[in-house]
């Protein structure tokens, strides 16, 4: 079985900075993709950023230069460094894999967490 803990989240003010991490357990064979997600209330969730095995990045427009998104394979770790912060950013994030087990390949989400951009 695959798990996520995904932690970071917090209240910033705007212009501010936050770091998530997200960490996979489990008996994974290979991660194909690893990515963020943000849910903000009222509206649904949505790609944030992600990172494929190859290392080939894809960002949300609405984040592009100033979010980053990296990984340790070795440690089956995902970040992501957000960096002048907006009010509109505030949602809780999640961590997402693409992964292959003994099971096959399937999608795994971490639990979640609350990012506040407030002043």
């Amino acid at each position: 079985q695959v798990q996520l803990g995904d932690s970071g989240g917090g209240l910033v003010q705007p212009g501010g900075s936050l770091r998530l991490s997200c960490a996979a357990s489990g008996s994974i064979f290979s991660i194909n993709a690893m990515g963020w997600y943000r849910q903000a209330p009222g509206k649904q969730r949505e790609l944030v950023a992600v990172i494929i095995s190859g290392g080939r990045t894809n960002y949300a427009d609405s984040v592009k230069g100033r979010f980053t998104i990296s990984r340790d394979s070795a440690k089956n770790m995902v970040y992501l460094q957000m960096n002048s912060l907006k009010p509109e950013d505030t949602a809780v994030y999640y961590c997402n894999i693409d992964a292959t087990t003994w099971r096959g390949r399937h999608e795994y989400w971490g639990q979640g967490t609350q990012v506040t951009v407030s002043s």
